[in-house]
């Protein structure tokens, strides 16, 4: 039993989900707070405590009724049993009825690695001071160095996407592919392209086991083979682990590896947990500096930007339906999830380099950043400067995800919560902006300064008045294109281009393609059928704004 700070339970739910822990019945309570561990043993009966949250470790359905009366009598928000558990209608019916919430223990899991993720966890309390930077208690080299010597070989643990998290001594007595890996901290491309074509990946993240890999054989090189081992929490794959061996392992060292990967396994989580923790804290605090309320004005003194000027940058990313996530589409990390989360990451890095003091956070669907310029600045200049820094990050940032766009809007001073409120709509308007634009003017992503956009921005509020009031109730545009709706004409195209074309009329047949004087008389047709009077300049304006608004 440990007691700690605490922890939100929504917060625990949402950092485990998907790795350790699911929601097998009820509702969780976002007011709830975790703030003690109890392994609850029938033949003990340990006294729980408010806030506890119940690990059932040999709990079966049958046993749900009594652990909830226990539950409820102790004040324990919720309790983790060992998924898959069937729970029948009745007895979800009465786990939502108790305000607990039963939690399930995936597959593959351990108890022993849920006590001390939880730990971890709660350890840091509810702002994560003590995880703030990402890094775990466990020297990951130092880990690494463990592992190499148990098994007398090099080794490297490495993440899904090949690159190095961690590397042991002695690497330099390998190989050149070994060597380039360790410099580049990744796997090189060459040799990553023929692993996947080998298909190393599928049978690694398939297989219980190590794994021998005849690598001079598979990228045509000399060097030595490798034996990699997968890197699980559950169901999913965090990495693997390398070693670099002249020959395959013993069963001894094979089950070394094994017991070793387990221990990486826990070490990463509890590092994913970390950053997890800064980056829901990062955000939670940009969110609230930009939203104007009464704890602005705190949220900004925490990320350290009273009485700076800063612009808002509001990055949004539009991914493609699937991403492959990794090698051969092995299950783990992907989707548009992921991408949001990691070219996120990346723009909070290159802030950090380009504008220092500026942060970053993912806010929703898209990353909020609050960019600080010199303090001997104008405003306009640092606007201009944080929308340089976004198109510097674009420039950088080809080989990522297509759809990424960022909108800046005015520098404010940070202080000013109703003006951090206004430049974070103005960021929001640019980006609203720059993802409406026709295909024909739209780039490879993009940054939009709000001065620069302002009247797109204008025209697309006026575009959702009119939608949200059922539209013009009568207008020369609306009868052309019912007159076109009927009668299978382009009167409606006649006007738009002898209108975008400021009344030339060889120039707007010519970009219909048709005769000056075909469109001659269907321009004359058009203005009877509209009841339109192109000669007058209010009339005109009115027609090009409607035809404007319609437009993407």
């Amino acid at each position: 039993m440990t007691t700690s700070p605490g922890a939100r339970l929504d917060t625990v739910v949402s950092r485990f989900a998907g790795t350790l822990l699911e929601v097998l019945a009820g509702t969780v309570d976002p007011a709830a707070v975790i703030s003690d561990v109890v392994i609850d043993d029938p033949r003990e009966q340990a006294p729980g405590r408010p806030g506890a949250l119940l690990l059932c470790t040999t709990a079966g359905a049958d046993d749900v009724p009594e652990l909830l009366v226990r539950a409820v009598g102790c004040g324990a928000p919720a309790l983790v049993v060992r998924a898959p558990l069937d729970l029948g209608p009745e007895l979800r019916t009465r786990v939502e009825r108790s305000g607990v919430a039963v939690l399930g223990l995936t597959a593959g899991a351990t108890w022993a690695q849920l006590v001390v993720l939880l730990r971890t966890l709660l350890s840091s309390g509810p702002a994560g001071e003590e995880l703030s930077t990402g890094i775990p208690a466990e020297d990951s080299f130092a880990l690494a160095n463990a592992i190499g010597a148990l098994l007398g070989v090099p080794i490297t643990i490495e993440d899904r996407d090949s690159q190095i998290l961690a590397f042991s001594d002695r690497q330099s007595d390998t190989d050149r592919t070994r060597v380039e890996t360790i410099l580049g901290r990744g796997v090189p491309a060459h040799a990553r392209r023929a692993q996947e074509r080998a298909g190393v990946f599928k049978r690694l993240y398939a297989s219980e086991k190590p794994l021998f890999i005849d690598t001079p054989q598979i990228e045509g090189e000399p060097g030595l083979p490798r034996v990699a081992m997968a890197i699980r929490a559950g169901d999913q794959v965090l990495g693997s682990i390398w070693a670099a061996v002249s020959e395959p392992l013993s069963e001894d060292k094979e089950r070394v590896l094994v017991d070793a990967a387990k221990v990486v396994a826990l070490h990463l989580l509890r590092r994913r947990i970390g950053v997890d923790v800064d980056r829901q804290v990062r955000a939670d605090l940009v969110a609230t500096a930009l939203g104007g309320g009464p704890s602005a004005q705190g949220a900004v003194e925490r990320l350290r930007l009273a009485g700076r000027t800063v612009a808002v940058a509001v990055m949004g990313l539009s991914p493609p339906d699937t991403e492959e996530g990794s090698a051969d589409g092995a299950a783990g990390a992907g989707g548009p999830s992921y991408a949001r989360e990691r070219t996120a990451d990346a723009f909070a890095f290159h802030l950090s380099v380009a504008a220092p003091g500026a942060v970053a956070a993912l806010v929703g669907d898209v990353c909020c950043a609050l960019i600080p310029g010199p303090d001997r600045k104008a405003p306009e200049d640092i606007a201009v400067l944080a929308r340089r820094v976004a198109d510097d990050f674009l420039e950088r940032a080809r080989s990522r995800p297509e759809g990424v766009s960022i909108g800046v809007g005015r520098a404010v001073s940070a202080s000013d919560p109703a003006g951090l409120a206004r430049s974070h709509r103005d960021a929001d308007r640019a980006l609203r902006v720059l993802r409406h634009r026709a295909p024909s003017r739209r780039q490879e992503g993009g940054a939009a300064l709000f001065a620069d956009v302002q009247v797109e921005a204008l025209l697309l509020d006026t575009g959702d008045r009119l939608r949200d009031e059922g539209g013009l109730l009568d207008s020369p545009v609306a009868r052309l294109r019912h007159h076109d709706r009927d009668h299978g004409t382009t009167l409606t195209d006649t006007v738009a281009h002898w209108l975008d074309h400021l009344g030339n009329t060889l120039n707007a047949a010519s970009a219909m393609g048709v005769h000056p004087n075909t469109f001659r008389y269907r321009l004359r047709r058009a203005a009877e059928v509209a009841r339109l009077d192109l000669a007058d300049a209010d009339a005109r304006f009115a027609a090009m704004l409607e035809l404007r608004l319609e437009r993407p």
